[in-house]
């Protein structure tokens, strides 16, 4: 049996820009997707703190080191720039596999540069 679980997290970024005629994605800071490593095209979920919408879209790789936290497409009608949100990948786990996964979490300030950046210990250690 596999089970589906949250491989990486980055809490609390900040939208900074929306673009509703773009095809679709969320663009990222390349350095914030390097620190959770999430990799372009790679599916996330959404989590908008400030309305509750969730959605799922994939991530693009913005400049690094600009902080930018982009909704494209029809992701621009789930938030404001300015809203808070948590962007999560996940991981298909074997029951083994989740016994040694280590959830990696990045937390940001409010221009979005990390403030701190660690995996959690496995489950079951």
């Amino acid at each position: 049996m596999l089970r589906c679980l949250v491989r990486c997290k980055i809490q609390r970024l900040v939208v900074t820009d929306k673009n509703l005629k773009y095809e679709g994605s969320l663009e990222l800071d390349a350095r914030l997707m390097q620190a959770a490593d999430i990799l372009p095209g790679e599916l996330v979920q959404v989590v908008n703190v400030n309305n509750g919408h969730r959605f799922e879209t994939y991530a693009i790789a913005a400049r690094a080191g600009a902080g930018d936290c982009v909704l494209n497409g029809a992701a621009a009608r789930l938030g404001e720039v300015g809203d808070e949100v948590i962007v999560m990948a996940n991981a298909w786990l074997s029951e083994a596999e989740v016994r040694e996964h280590g959830l990696i979490c990045v937390n940001v300030d409010s221009r979005n540069r990390i403030k701190k950046s660690d995996r959690n210990s496995p489950r079951g250690r």
